[in-house]
């Protein structure tokens, strides 16, 4: 039997998308078999080099998430290597405990913002970055061809798994870090919608932390309900809080807590590309922005980029999706980029959107401006927007078609 046939991968596709694998539980490619075969690839293509090797897996709130947790496990101590298993923990915080325990790789299971019957497995280099490209298809090719089975270790030599007691606590830590330690949240009132997600625990401890006076929502998951009327995805539920408690903020995550969206003392929801904008303003007022420069995606509302132009902030698209954003902000210099989606990548703070970490951003500057939210997002201007999805049989580059 071939190895496309023994993995349930057929010649000719691809397992990685934009941003790892993903599709529903239990549905080619995300079952347990093809989790199992990435935790080997996985372990094949980073134990390079001698002594012992290391990765950290973290998840959200999916019931799927224990399956294919255990079968990563499984996988990645079958080629010799430890796991360090952090529990529910966000995307940004899987990445910045791989980087704090120097370990080989992280491993983060989620399918951010879409339902709970969808899951995903996405994974960060060493440095807590998105793997390249090369790489994903390194690890495709090892799963394809079952080439794992060449190095197996000794007996005495397989992996053993570790829980990671304290990575919540060491990640609030981290987070709170980005935030100036002269400053204090106390007397402001805030809604934090965590989604019932990977955020529930430590996004309103980090601001109960900081002094705030915290409204939480959506922090009570079951393993069905992540996302469900709730978080990034709709933050509806979240502005009617805000209003009726008369909060000063609204804050939103989705799943994974790498993306965050904020409503406005009025109850005003503000996607990525207007905190983009703001963060982006504030930032260029301190000369922080060294280049002048941000990026965003060819998603990006066309008056948020002509508003920042107007101050001198040149704004480069990337393709969509947050690996894409920050590949071009390395390439191009930037330390600042985001998504309309509310993905936004400090690189000064996190080598990832951090959800966290960009609401603190956005509060700091309400507070050193000494004006609420409705006020910071006023010059900012919106061009009418629609953004549909087609479906193709082929894509074909849109240079290529004449008419």
């Amino acid at each position: 039997m071939t190895a496309d046939k023994r993995e349930g991968l057929q010649a000719g596709h691809k397992l990685f998308g934009t941003d790892g694998v993903r599709g529903r539980a239990n549905a080619h490619p995300m079952t347990v078999e093809i989790a199992l075969a990435l935790g080997r690839a996985v372990g094949r293509v980073f134990r390079r080099g001698p002594g012992k090797h290391r990765v950290v897996i973290g998840k959200d709130t999916r019931l799927s998430g224990y399956m294919f947790e255990n079968a990563l496990i499984s996988g990645l101590c079958s080629m010799g290597v430890d796991t360090l298993m952090v529990g529910p923990l966000p995307t940004p915080g899987v990445a910045y405990i791989t980087r704090a325990y120097r370990a080989d790789a992280g491993i983060v299971i989620s399918a951010s913002h879409n339902p709970y019957h969808d899951n995903g497995i996405k994974f960060f280099s060493p440095e807590g970055f998105k793997l390249e490209d090369a790489l994903e298809e390194e690890i495709e090719e090892v799963v394809r061809s079952g080439s794992y089975r060449e190095v197996l270790p000794a007996d005495h030599a397989l992996g053993k798994n570790t829980k990671i007691e304290d990575a919540q606590g060491r990640y609030i830590e981290f987070v709170k870090s980005s935030y100036p330690r002269q400053m204090s949240l106390q007397g402001i009132k805030m809604v934090v919608d965590c989604a019932n997600g990977a955020c529930y625990r430590v996004a309103p401890l980090v601001f109960k932390e900081l002094g705030a006076e915290v409204i939480a929502h959506g922090i009570t998951p079951d393993g069905l309900n992540i996302n469900a009327d709730c978080g990034a995805v709709h933050p509806e539920a979240m502005a009617r809080l805000v209003v009726e408690k008369q909060a000063h903020i609204g804050i939103a995550f989705d799943g994974d807590g790498d993306r965050v969206v904020i409503v406005d003392e009025q109850g005003t929801i503000l996607d990525g590309d207007t905190l983009l904008a703001i963060c982006a303003k504030e930032m260029h007022a301190r000369r922080e922005l060294n280049p002048p420069r941000v990026v965003g995606t060819v998603m990006t509302n066309l008056g948020i980029i002509r508003s920042l132009e107007e101050i001198g902030v040149e704004v480069a698209c990337a393709p969509v999706g947050d690996r894409h954003v920050l590949q071009e902000m390395v390439r191009r210099g930037a330390i600042l980029g985001g998504e309309q989606s509310g993905h936004m990548i400090f690189l000064k703070h996190n080598t990832t959107g951090d959800g966290i970490v960009s609401a603190l951003q956005v509060i700091r500057i309400m507070q050193e401006r000494g004006q609420p939210l409705s006020e910071l997002a006023n010059w900012v201007k919106r061009y009418p927007q629609r953004l549909v999805n087609i479906s193709i049989t082929r894509k074909v580059p849109l240079q290529d078609l004449a008419e």
